[in-house]
């Protein structure tokens, strides 16, 4: 790839992108065109004498002030990059570089004097960096007057690595265009001052109309309308109808043109087909953002795109369409803009869901438990809005202690792992999964245009940002009920208290099925049974019969609690004629947490009419569920959760012995050769991966007998015969591998032999060394269209299909996910354990893994790669055959100021 890229490339590049000021105003930005050129001269001829002279470091004659500006809009110069900042039609704002070396580009920015201030020029310098290292280009300069306090702000506080040095009366500025975690942090407190302040106008607006507000008690706008009013809205409210009059108390005017002082916040409910001219309006009288729950747009494309023009043209935030709405339980706020009939239950859980439907069981469910929400969005077909752009809100929301997100699809599943690894260090993440099935996700795919995501990527999603993964909503509730109300786990070692014995089996069963631990405790053992009556059973689970009185079952909780070998408890409890021990739960936790013993208690009441609720009375909030099951499903959950917190975070690490300047260049030769894309030759496969270090077995293509009888000779020793014949990628599966081939006669046989099983297809043969017998593996890459690179690991060979038995991460891969890869596999035990029945250089197969996942990262034209085997032995890995598909493929930054539209 040149530095300079391709046209193709730069027309990918002209696309609207929409992104967020510090202030919370929504910009577009986008190359400059030729028709954009009126706009330019107007932006530069309206520079104040002063801002002329920084940007230009003097007094340039307008004749060539013309031709520069002629030069950023002509098309065709591949060295200049222009791009513009728009609100609405006008240019506030331009960022250009100009190639200066094959690799290093000289930067300059200019902003409207009224912009000043509001990070403009930092936005526009992010995307100039995203443009530049996709072409190529790895270095900055500029050069600054020194009075130029403001550019070199936004040089210094980028995040880049960089060098200034004052040569007279400017400085002369170089910055490496490095992405790594430096920069991305930057970039993420600049995206999450600006989300927040934007998402203020949608959670927190000052004003409220509602379009379509019906008189009829049956209509959408009806009910939305009385939710806002009766739900104690602290704003102002405002409702639109056609036919005037009033509704829920709030008198009707006919258009949002009629209302003297534009509302912040606009909720349509109007045909979808009235949708885009409403929006419009809407923009033009200075609405700042749009809730619409009107479905069936995004099946009509023209209203979709109409729609959107609008809010890109006047720069307002839209949740939705095909949407319930929202929620903000705020006192400041009380805002309940939805039509659900369950009011706003508030609490410290926030909720992000495509589905209105699951938004409003969530809301009754919680309620009914004791638990309520901080805010509510339902996203619908999500054209802006996203679970991402709820993540940072979330992250300075102090009334938010939990996040809950049900998403159909991902749109930007790389910035949701980054953020949710981030936010889920302070507060805890629970995701509802779905779409598992064929009907799920089909059903999923009608409902909220969404393509759901594959399950197997999703729930690697899952383990690498430790987020909490549930199947309905019974675990979603009971996960919630116990983040909520009790502290996290130190460990999975968990004590079974009952007064039912048939009870208690049942929880040891669901604690068994859901992977916890039994934790043994013989001193408690002994206190116990001094305590409880001789028919009891002391040991876990603990049977204190039936018969035992409530003073005396508290007791006995406080005894296994005070054991350290116990990291949780279970109590599944039975009212019973002579008394009800669950009356003593709550003091005996609170007596063993005032003696310093602060662990999870989770009460089990079988016939309790809710799956979750909080147990009333005491000073100690201890959820009470309905089945044993669910709550020992609850308890993992969390201990998993808990688990990965105080794991080392890993990093990604800096890996010697990588040349992308090589990788790139096979790239381009390949895809020169075979511009759609192909499976790369044997020859190519080695060259790409040893120019990321990855220890491949010297390989040579003989396309004919005397070829192979050379290659033989120069080799020496045994060597590995493997045909090249058409169509035939698993070669053992095919016949094609023939081993231990040590003489001349033994090449010629096999070289005869392979010829006649592929006939027409037969190309000739690969010579290989043999290498060391060890422990096959599969090392692969998959890049799904919407995750990007996908990186599996598993159990390699010729049955690798057959056993099925693999784990997989997105990129970036760190070296504590390299690490957990390994020990997902079921066999792990037997492999990389004490017990494993060879010593394998364990450290060697995650260094494989991490140098995949930076090529699949740093080679996004890689779609698919399958490093199989992978052999391991005691003393290092070796890769005797893998294949490799290329595409032409560019991959967006995902760590970008975009939003969604």
């Amino acid at each position: 790839m040149s530095a300079a890229g391709s046209g193709s490339e730069a027309g990918a590049n002209a696309q609207v992108v929409r992104a967020v000021l510090a202030d919370g105003s929504v910009v577009t930005v986008r190359l400059l065109e030729r028709g954009d050129l009126a706009e330019l001269e107007r932006l530069h001829g309206a520079l104040s004498a002063e801002d002329r002279y920084l940007r230009f470091f003097g007094a340039p004659s307008d004749t060539s002030i013309a031709r520069f500006l002629r030069g950023l809009v002509e098309p065709g110069d591949a060295h200049v990059v222009a791009l513009g900042a728009f609100e609405g039609a006008r240019l506030i704002g331009v960022g250009h570089y100009e190639l200066v070396l094959p690799e290093v580009a000289e930067i300059a920015f200019v902003v409207e004097h009224a912009r000043h201030a509001r990070g403009v020029a930092t936005l526009l310098l992010e995307h100039l960096v995203a443009v530049a290292r996709r072409r190529g280009v790895r270095t900055f300069v500029a050069e600054v007057l020194a009075e130029n306090s403001a550019m070199l702000e936004v040089l210094r506080d980028s995040g880049l690595p960089h060098e200034a040095h004052l040569d007279g009366s400017s400085y002369q500025v170089k910055a490496a265009l490095d992405a790594g975690e430096p920069y991305q942090a930057k970039v993420g407190d600049r995206e999450r001052i600006a989300e927040v302040a934007s998402l203020r106008r949608v959670l927190g607006p000052a004003s409220v109309v509602v379009i379509g507000a019906g008189h009829r008690l049956s209509s959408v706008g009806n009910a939305v309308l009385h939710n806002i009013v009766h739900g104690g809205y602290a704003g102002t409210v405002h409702a639109v109808n056609r036919s005037g009059g009033e509704v829920h108390g709030v008198a009707a005017v006919r258009s949002v043109a009629d209302i003297p002082e534009p509302p912040e916040l606009a909720v349509l409910c109007v045909p979808a087909e009235s949708v885009p001219t409403i929006a419009e309006e809407c923009g033009r009288c200075g609405v700042r953002a749009l809730v619409v729950v009107t479905a069936g747009i995004t099946g009509l494309p023209d209203v979709a795109n109409e729609l959107l023009t609008a809010v890109r043209r006047w720069g307002m935030r839209l949740v939705g369409p095909n949407c319930l709405g929202l929620v903000n339980s705020d006192p400041q706020v009380r805002l309940d803009a939805t039509f659900s009939a369950a009011g706003i239950p508030a609490g410290a859980v926030g909720v992000v869901t495509q589905s209105g439907g699951v938004g409003i069981a969530l809301l009754e469910r919680l309620d009914a438990a004791g638990l309520g929400v901080s805010t509510l969005v339902s996203t619908g077909d999500k054209y802006d809005v996203s679970g991402n752009d709820m993540l940072l809100w979330w992250e300075r929301d102090e009334r938010t202690r939990i996040g809950v997100l049900y998403l159909e699809s991902f749109g930007n599943p790389r910035k949701f792992s980054w953020l949710a690894r981030r936010i889920g260090r302070s507060k805890p993440l629970v995701v509802l999964r779905s779409g598992s099935s064929p009907v799920a996700q089909r059903a999923a795919l009608s409902h909220t245009a969404a393509t759901a995501t594959p399950s197997s990527t999703r729930d690697a999603l899952l383990r690498q940002t430790g987020a909490i993964g549930v199947d309905d909503l019974d675990e979603l509730v009971a996960v919630l009920g116990l983040l909520n109300w009790q502290p996290l786990p130190a460990g999975p070692k968990v004590a079974v208290v009952s007064n039912a014995g048939g009870l208690g089996v049942l929880a040891a069963d669901g604690c068994a099925r859901a992977g916890l631990d039994f934790a043994e405790f013989p001193q408690a053992c002994r206190e116990l049974a001094v305590l409880l009556p001789g028919q009891a059973s002391a040991r876990n689970p603990v049977d204190t019969t039936a018969t035992l009185d409530a003073a005396t079952f508290g007791r006995s909780l406080e005894i296994v609690l005070r054991d350290p070998a116990v990291h949780a408890l279970i109590v599944p409890v039975l009212r019973t004629a002579i008394g009800d021990p669950g009356d003593a739960v709550a003091e005996a936790v609170a007596r063993a947490r005032a003696a310093g013993c602060d662990k999870p208690v989770l009460v089990v009441r079988p016939g309790q009419q809710e799956s979750v609720r909080q147990l009333p009375g005491g000073t100690s909030q201890i959820p009470v569920f309905a089945d044993p099951a669910l709550a020992a499903r609850a308890l993992a959950d969390v201990v998993g959760y808990a688990t990965w917190l105080v794991r080392p975070s890993g990093a990604v690490p800096d890996l010697g012995g990588i040349d992308v300047a090589a990788a790139r260049a096979a790239v381009v030769a390949a895809l020169d050769r075979s511009p759609g894309g192909r499976w790369l030759e044997p020859e190519e496969v080695r060259r790409l991966l040893t120019s990321f270090g990855l220890s491949v077995v010297p390989t040579t293509l003989c396309r004919t007998e005397a070829e192979a009888l050379a290659a033989f000779r120069e080799l020496g020793g045994c060597v590995a015969l493997k045909v090249r014949a058409d169509g035939v990628l698993h070669k053992a599966w095919a016949g094609g591998v023939l081993l231990g081939v040590s003489t001349v006669a033994d090449l010629r046989a096999g070289w005869e032999r392979l010829r006649q099983r592929f006939g027409a297809g037969f190309g000739g043969v690969v010579l290989q060394p043999m290498v060391e017998p060890g422990r096959e593996f599969l090392v692969g890459v998959l890049s799904e269209p919407s995750f990007g690179p996908v990186i599996v690991f598993g159990m390699g060979g010729i049955d690798t299909d057959l056993i099925a038995d693999r784990s997989r991460r997105l990129v970036p891969l760190t070296t504590r996910d390299a690490r957990e890869m390994l020990d997902e596999l079921r066999a792990a035990p037997g492999l990389f354990g004490p017990d494993a029945d060879r010593a394998l250089d364990t450290g060697a197969v995650v260094d494989v893994l991490l140098r995949t996942a930076r090529l699949a990262e740093l080679v996004p034209e890689v779609v698919e790669a399958d490093l199989n085997p992978v052999i391991a032995t005691g003393s290092g890995v070796r890769i005797p055959d893998a294949r490799i598909r290329l595409e032409p493929r560019v991959l967006g930054d995902p760590f970008l100021r975009e939003l969604g539209g």
